[in-house]
Formats: structure tokens, C-alpha cells, sequence
């Protein structure tokens, strides 16, 4: 019988559910210090992950987990770029 592969596994720093990686948005803090979203799910940096829900995002504002996990202030260019992907309107 063959293996099956390892689902990598997430926890979103807004509502702290875990999920798959795949599933989930990537936030990176880049080397150079800038913040940005990684489509890609493999720039170098140090990412933080949150579900795909505009409740995660709020969760996160509100707590400052993204902040926190990134270790920098996070541009208000990014939250709006967040809000209008989980919206739909990107």
C-alpha cells in the first residue's frame, strides 16, 4: 500500500484554527524588512498565515497577532490589499 504524503498544517494567527497551508494567506516579512503578501507561499522571509475569512482578519486586527508575528507594524496598503482579496474584489 503506498504512503500518503504529510499535509503540511498551519495555525491562523486570527482565530488560531489549523489548517492546511494550502488553504490558508501568507503574510510575509521579507530580508529586506518589507511586508507584503506571498502568493507564491514560498518567498524567504518569515511568514505568518491566516484563513481565508474577513472574521480572521478583524480577529487579527483586533489582537495584533499579524503584528506581533511579523515583528513589525503592518502598512495600512496591506490590510486594504487583505480586505478587497477576502472580499472578492481582487
Amino acid at each position: 500500500m503506498p504512503r500518503q504524503k504529510r499535509i503540511p498544517m498551519r495555525t491562523c494567527v486570527g482565530c488560531r484554527t489549523v489548517r492546511p497551508k494550502r488553504e490558508m494567506i501568507r503574510i510575509v516579512r521579507g530580508p529586506d524588512g518589507e511586508i507584503d503578501l506571498d502568493e507564491t507561499g514560498k518567498a524567504s522571509g518569515r511568514g505568518a498565515y491566516i484563513c481565508p475569512l474577513v472574521d480572521c482578519l478583524d480577529a487579527a486586527v483586533r489582537s495584533k497577532a499579524l503584528q506581533r508575528s511579523l515583528q513589525r507594524d503592518i502598512p495600512d496598503e496591506l490590510w486594504e490589499k487583505l480586505q478587497g482579496r477576502l472580499r472578492g474584489e481582487q
